[in-house]
């Protein structure tokens, strides 16, 4: 293995080395010689300091060569590189890394991954539904052979009595069951209809091209909002309860010095679901927890039954003795005057 001592040619070629460095830098930003490090045979490598403000520690790199038996050297490349010491920015992190609750900010979109681990596949609108309610049952087309494996089935029972009272001989049956039809269409069942916003279709179910929107299992699921794609998994409602204990939890500063825990305040709105034997909503507004999800256990000086202000006490009602007469004269006495009414009036119009 050869040895890497520089070039003596290419180690002594530091002039050439600077001038490159120097028109590829700004003026005056070019430094010292630092070291010549030897990258092969007759190729060396010549660091001059950098004086750059912001380039605290890098170098100026450049390589010159020499080909075999040739005194002349060549220049190869310049280039900025940074040394052992210099100020270089942190590692790239993906944005997905970066983001930190309050980040987003009105109109930005965060995108969740398909495999994200605080989500799981909720209901599925395009699942059937059998004749149990079953999911991904499927149903049983009329004349199919599943049908016939499977018997007749209460449509058909019905289907097969009205035709026998529509049968030859059976007028007075027909007649009879259409006036009932008739009867039930104009009475409790048209009532029905309309209160519930239903569809009637003649006919029953399983001879009825598709099912009717309302009532639906996939309806129903709907309304309950389980007609979502993904919702919450067991993993993230575990995340979501550390991450609301640590902020408003029993160990807080605030729930220390509480005269009372939330479990017990007025303000207190409970949540819905499993959350709510640990977790509520706020409803105080002067409470530092206003409009946040808090635990049972936290508190604060707001607490509803901390400190009940007491009613301000009302004055006794007046009391009058009616079983005294008192009399009160209407005109004063003049016998009790100070002054006789034969004396001489004293000054300043005193009597």
């Amino acid at each position: 293995m050869r040895s890497r001592t520089p070039d003596r040619l290419c180690a002594e070629a530091v002039e050439l080395a600077r001038g490159a460095a120097e028109e590829a830098a700004l003026p005056g930003m070019v430094g010292e010689h630092v070291d010549a490090v030897a990258d092969g045979d007759r190729v060396v490598t010549h660091l001059f300091e950098c004086k750059e403000p912001g380039y605290r520690g890098w170098r100026w790199a450049v390589t010159v060569a020499r080909a075999s038996r040739a005194k002349v050297v060549t220049l190869d490349e310049s280039v900025l590189l940074p040394g052992p010491d210099a100020l270089l920015a942190p590692e790239w992190v993906p944005w997905s890394e970066r983001l930190r609750p309050g980040d987003m900010g009105p109109g930005d979109l965060l995108p969740t991954e398909s495999e994200d681990l605080r989500l799981e596949p909720g209901f599925a609108a395009d699942e059937t539904f059998g004749d149990n309610g079953g999911v991904g049952v499927p149903a049983v087309a009329p004349g199919s052979p599943d049908a016939d494996a499977t018997g007749p089935t209460a449509a058909d029972r019905a289907d097969a009595a009205r035709a026998a009272r529509t049968a030859p001989g059976a007028g007075t049956e027909a007649a009879a069951s259409a006036a009932e039809t008739a009867e039930a269409r104009q009475g409790p069942l048209a009532e029905l209809a309309e209160a519930e916003d239903a569809d009637v279709v003649a006919g029953t179910p399983a001879h009825q091209s598709t099912a009717p929107a309302r009532g639906s299992i996939a309806a129903v699921a709907e309304e309950l909002g389980m007609g979502r794609a993904r919702v919450l998994s067991r993993y993230g409602l575990h995340t979501a309860a550390d991450r609301w204990e640590e902020a408003y939890g029993a160990k807080t500063p605030m729930a220390q010095a509480a005269p009372a825990a939330c479990m017990s305040c007025g303000f207190l709105v409970p949540l819905a679901g499993s959350l709510r034997q640990a977790f509520g909503v706020c409803a105080n507004e002067f409470s530092p927890a206003d409009g946040r999800v808090v635990s049972l256990a936290y508190g604060c000086g707001g607490h509803s039954e901390a400190a009940v202000m007491p009613k301000p006490p009302r004055p006794a009602p007046p009391v009058i003795d009616e079983t005294v007469v008192e009399p009160m004269p209407l005109r004063p006495d003049r016998t009790g005057g100070s002054v006789s009414e034969g004396e001489p009036a004293e000054e300043l119009g005193h009597s």
